[in-house]
């Protein structure tokens, strides 16, 4: 017998298996000897009402085998004879756009600038340790792309859940942990993803895929007003059916390639910031309402203020918050300041951190209007290459990751702080005036929204808490236009702009659809 238990129960009940397995015995069986195994299918926390409960709906079998937890089957079908279609950039978009060309019968060749999710490993630990900036392998260029080593959050808005739910079974059956199909807010955390993503690769690779690290795209194959393939920093010219760019939101050289090739880009809104650091255990006081948080996970919060700057108004707003987890430093050229933030699977950091951003449009960047679509991308460069100009100046240093930082209520007031807090930004901290970092057009509502904010969580405004800058990647500036039933480029054919770098993804789930999406579309129509 199969039933479906929706339940609201305490954490202490929900979160331990055994607890719960007891409880739904004695409460909803026939008989206390039966045997019976429960499947989770959703799981959220509700901290609305000053009493945390677990809402969970479970399938129970009874005298029954359940049914298999997953449509999705890791086989694919031997491509390496077949039609081959070109992918540049290994991130989400790139890796589930190959995966599904080999469930279409066409062979992928992934090329990624960027180092295997190992060879990665050594980048990060030079930019962190030494503050050495390798621009072609670091926290946003790489195997797995930026979310490899930055979160894992899995979250979607899409409404689209029989494309999230396939995506979320292809990711279980590449090595990460099935509480991902039923969780509120899935998470597989930094120290999961490398193997997840290194399987992924396999599976290309198994099906006679090719992936080629360390090969940079420097120019396109353009013949009568198509894209036939791409050009490789060393020389080497690739073809196939057509090209998925998905390059990711700091390719930066991506855009100006485009543009210098007169192919129709886009400048479009996008947001920065700062991160605001915070001890986890205040988040978790706050939003669980009480001193111990038990078996619940590392708190996040969500929140948002609409402010005005010269009679223009501003939405101010948290993003990609990573409870329990750490601030990295996420530039991609050496002369600029830019961080990120991560959580590890386990949550387990002391800090929380999310940032703090303002919404930029085209209003702020007429400055640089001549530069056309590239004029939003120019005024992120220059807020990031401010921000490190004055933390290296500061220190002495002619090439540092040191990150100007501010403690939230000095902030607040106008003044520098004498003494920074301890932090989980591993480069190191030096003390600045935030509002003198950061452009009038983001300091000024981000003071405004943070108190805003003080007054929708008690305690958020606080001495104890800490700005950090520059974060200023949390979207690509530029849209890389396409139809939308085919998706296919509005000028080029066969080329078919992907992801998040082209402006149509945020996330690690949406970036995965879109990739699926312009596979099928690349086989549909040139197959």
């Amino acid at each position: 017998m199969q039933q479906t238990l929706s339940l609201t129960l305490e954490p202490e009940i929900a979160l331990d298996d055994a607890v719960l397995r007891q409880h739904i015995q004695k409460t909803y069986l026939k008989t206390i000897d039966e045997d019976f195994s429960i499947r989770k299918m959703r799981q959220s926390i509700d901290a609305r009402k000053g009493q945390v409960k677990i809402n969970l709906e479970v399938e129970v079998y009874s005298g029954e085998i359940p049914p298999p937890a997953m449509e999705f089957r890791k086989e694919y079908a031997d491509v390496a004879n077949k039609p081959q279609a070109i992918i540049v950039g290994a991130g989400p978009a790139g890796m589930f756009a190959a995966l599904r060309l080999i469930e279409l019968g066409i062979k992928p060749i992934l090329l990624e600038r960027g180092k295997d999710v190992r060879a990665r490993r050594r980048d990060l630990a030079a930019i962190n340790k030494d503050h050495v900036v390798n621009p072609e392998s670091n926290y946003c260029f790489g195997e797995g792309g930026a979310g490899t080593y930055s979160d894992g959050k899995l979250y979607t808005r899409s409404k689209k859940r029989g494309d999230v739910r396939r995506i979320l079974e292809i990711l279980v059956a590449h090595g990460s942990t099935s509480e991902i199909l039923f969780d509120a807010h899935p998470h597989i955390g930094t120290n999961k993803l490398p193997s997840v993503v290194a399987d992924l690769r396999e599976s290309i690779l198994k099906a006679g895929g090719e992936v080629h690290f360390d090969t940079k795209v420097v120019d396109f194959v353009l013949v009568n007003g198509e894209m036939k393939g791409v050009i490789t920093a060393d020389g080497t010219e690739i073809t196939g059916l057509g090209v998925i760019l998905a390059t990711g939101h700091s390719a930066r050289d991506i855009f100006e390639l485009l543009y210098q090739k007169d192919i129709l880009i886009e400048a479009k809104p996008y947001a920065m910031g700062v991160r605001i650091e915070h001890q986890q255990s205040l988040i978790d006081t706050h939003q669980y309402h009480r001193q111990e948080r038990g078996l619940l996970p590392a708190a996040s919060y969500s929140l948002v203020a609409q402010t005005y700057y010269k009679n223009i108004q501003r939405g101010v707003f948290s993003f990609c918050m990573c409870p329990g987890g750490f601030i990295v430093p996420a530039a991609t050229a050496e002369g600029e300041l830019v961080v990120n933030g991560m959580s590890p699977s386990r949550r387990d950091s002391k800090y929380a951190n999310s940032g703090v951003v303002v919404a930029i449009n085209e209003i702020d960047w007429q400055k640089y209007k001549h530069l056309g679509p590239l004029a939003g991308l120019q005024l992120q460069k220059d807020v990031e290459q401010k921000a490190w100009k004055l933390a290296a100046s500061s220190k002495k240093l002619s090439d540092s990751q040191f990150a100007p930082a501010q403690r939230l209520n000095d902030f607040l007031s106008g003044k520098i702080s004498r003494e920074l807090l301890p932090t989980s930004y591993q480069p190191g901290l030096v003390s600045m005036d935030m509002a003198e970092v950061l452009p009038d057009i983001i300091a000024r509502p981000l003071q405004e929204g943070v108190r805003e904010f003080g007054k929708k969580m008690k305690g958020y405004v606080t001495n104890e808490a800490q700005l950090i800058g520059i974060e200023s990647r949390t979207s690509s500036p530029v849209r890389i236009p396409r139809v939308k039933e085919s998706l296919e480029h509005l000028q080029i054919k066969r080329l078919f702009p992907c992801g998040e770098g082209a402006g149509f993804a945020g996330g690690i789930v949406s970036a995965a659809m879109d990739g699926e999406r312009c596979a099928e579309q690349l086989v549909r129509i040139y197959g």
